[in-house]
C-alpha cells in the first residue's frame, strides 16, 4: 500500500479527513497528488501532508483515483475529464450519481463508491462501499488495503448509499451540537472545562454502547427516572423526520 499511486480529483474536506485517518494509522501512501483549482486549498494540504498538487485537472493518473467533489460539481466535471488508464480504479465519493453513469463518462468499468465519514480522521468512520461487477479481487483488496485503516468498511447495495449519506456521513452534525451544548451548561453549572468534556465525552460514550449492547432498548430508555426533555422528545423527532426525509428525497431523486 505504501507504494501505491493515489490522485484525488478536488481537494476539500472529505481529503483533508481520509488523509487525515491515513496518516494518524501510519498508512499514508508515498506518492499522493490532489488536484483542485483553489490554491489556498492546495498548499495547506502540502504543508499538512506533503502531498503534490495540481490545479490542472484535465488528466488524471495513478492506481486509485478518488472523485472527492459534490455531485453537481462532479457531473460536469466528468463531461470534460479524459479517460483514465485501464488500470486505474475510480472511486467516487459522492452520493446520488451512480457507477453507470460514472464507467458511461469516463468510458471506464473499474469503478466503485464509497460513502465516508468524518470518523475516519480519527479511525473510527464507518464507510460503506459499493463496486462495480467489473472489479477484480486485487481491485477490492486495494480499497479494501485503504479504508480499513479509518474504520470500518462494509459493502452494501448501490441502493442503499444514499440512505447511508445521511444516517452516517451526515450523522455526526445531528449529535455534536448537542454535546458541545452539553458542556457549556456544564461549565455554567460550575464544572471546569476540562471536566465537562470529560463528563460529557464519557456519558456520551457509554449510552451508546448501553443503547446497542442491550436487546431491550425501551428497558435501557426507561433506566433513569427524570427525563428532563420528554415533553419535547416528539418535536425532536419530528424535525428529525421532516430534516432527514428530505434531504433523503433530494439524493434519491
Amino acid at each position: 500500500m505504501m507504494e501505491m499511486r493515489i490522485t484525488f480529483l478536488g481537494g476539500g474536506r472529505v481529503v483533508r479527513i481520509i488523509l487525515g485517518g491515513l496518516q494518524r494509522a501510519g498508512k499514508l501512501p508515498r506518492e499522493v497528488m490532489v488536484c483542485d483549482p483553489d490554491e489556498d486549498s492546495l498548499r495547506s494540504l502540502e504543508d499538512e501532508f506533503g502531498v503534490k498538487t495540481s490545479a490542472d485537472c484535465s488528466s488524471m493518473e495513478g492506481d486509485v483515483i478518488f472523485l472527492a467533489l459534490h455531485p453537481p460539481v462532479l457531473k460536469d466535471v466528468l463531461n470534460k475529464m479524459e479517460s483514465p488508464s485501464p488500470e486505474s480504479l475510480i472511486v467516487s465519493l459522492a452520493p446520488r450519481i451512480r457507477i453507470e453513469e460514472i464507467q458511461q463518462a469516463l468510458d471506464h468499468p473499474k469503478v466503485a463508491r464509497v460513502i465516508p465519514n468524518a470518523l475516519s480522521l480519527v479511525n473510527r468512520g464507518y464507510n460503506p462501499f459499493s463496486a462495480a461487477d467489473e472489479l477484480t479481487g486485487t481491485d477490492l483488496e486495494i480499497l479494501q488495503s485503504l479504508f480499513e485503516p479509518l474504520g470500518k468498511f462494509p459493502e452494501v447495495s448501490e441502493d442503499k448509499l444514499e440512505a447511508y449519506a445521511v444516517i452516517t456521513a451526515m450523522g455526526p452534525t445531528y449529535l455534536w451540537f448537542q454535546l458541545a451544548e452539553l458542556e457549556k451548561l456544564a461549565v455554567e453549572f460550575g464544572m471546569s472545562p476540562d471536566e465537562a468534556a470529560t463528563a460529557v465525552h464519557s456519558m456520551a460514550s457509554g449510552a451508546v454502547e448501553a443503547l446497542y449492547s442491550h436487546p431491550n432498548r425501551d428497558m435501557v430508555m426507561d433506566l433513569i427516572a427524570v427525563k428532563p426533555l420528554e415533553d419535547a422528545e416528539d418535536d425532536i423527532r419530528a424535525i428529525y423526520r421532516k430534516s432527514l426525509m428530505r434531504i433523503y428525497q433530494s439524493l434519491t431523486e
